[in-house]
Formats: C-alpha cells, structure tokens, sequence
C-alpha cells in the first residue's frame, strides 16, 4: 500500500537513487548513509502527505534537513565539539548537491520589484500578496526568512 504512494516521479529522486546505488558501488559508506537517511524523509514525507514524491516534496525536504544541519553545527560548535560540526557538515554537503541553482540577493530583488508592480502592491500591508507569488520563484533557491526581510525593506 505504502510503496504505491511513494511513485518516483521526481527526477531529482531518481538522481538521488542513482546516487545511492553509485555509493554501494564505491563503498562510499558516508556517502551511502547520508543518502539513505534522506530518501526514507522523502518517502516519510510522500506516505504521511499521502502523495507522489514530486520534486517540491524532495526540495522541502532537503530545505529542512539543511536547515536542522545548520542549526546542528551552530550548536557543536558553541560547545566546543569541532569534530563532530565537520562530521555535520559533510552532510550538509552532500544535500546542498540536489539543490538548484541558488538566486543572488540582487536576483531576488529584481523578482521582488516585478511582483511588487504585478499586484500593485503599496506598503505593509500587502507583503502577503507578495510572498504568494514570490515563494514558489525562491523556494530551496534562496533563504526563506531573508526573503521575508527583503520584502519588508522593498515594502517599507
């Protein structure tokens, strides 16, 4: 029941799998354990939602784990455990790989300033027009909570 709700119809799941089975293949056990840890959140996520894993599934997945990671790190490191922050951090890199291309503060301004003039947004009051239309064009692209401060300052 479980397994026809988790139908892979995201290509970036199937690059992830291939990359699981290139891992066995190399011995690569790091690399392996990172991979598997972050497929069974996808396939968790899709069952619980009760939906195909599409690649919005897959980012927001990757997004959350990249943030815990960052988090993750921030702490190890404020209690003076380096080893373990590196450990964090390579897999934090390993995830940051399926992520596309990242937009620039000034990409990300540009995009602000033609959705602003789309819906005629005018002060505070509107940012939520905005941060609709603006989520989708960003989202796993660009830090959520920057965005939102981004708006506020293009608002204001």
């Amino acid at each position: 029941m479980a397994d026809s709700l988790v139908k892979a119809e995201s290509p970036l799941l199937q690059e992830i799998l291939a990359d699981i089975k290139a891992a066995m293949k190399a011995h690569d056990s790091v690399t392996l354990e990172v991979l598997r840890t972050l497929h069974s959140d996808i396939k968790n996520v899709a069952i619980n939602a009760k939906k195909n894993v599409t690649d919005d599934i897959v980012l927001d997945v990757l997004a959350k784990s990249i943030k815990q990671r960052n988090e993750s790190i921030e702490m190890l490191r404020k209690g003076g455990r380096e080893e373990n922050a590196q450990e964090e951090e390579k897999t934090l890199a390993v995830y940051q790989k399926y992520l596309p291309k990242q937009l620039s503060e000034d990409e990300v301004k540009a995009l602000i300033e033609e959705i602003k003039t789309q819906v005629g947004a005018q002060g505070p009051k509107d940012m939520g027009k905005i941060m609709k239309e603006l989520t989708p064009k960003t989202k796993g692209r660009f830090d959520g909570r920057r965005v939102s401060d981004l708006v506020k300052e293009a608002l204001a």
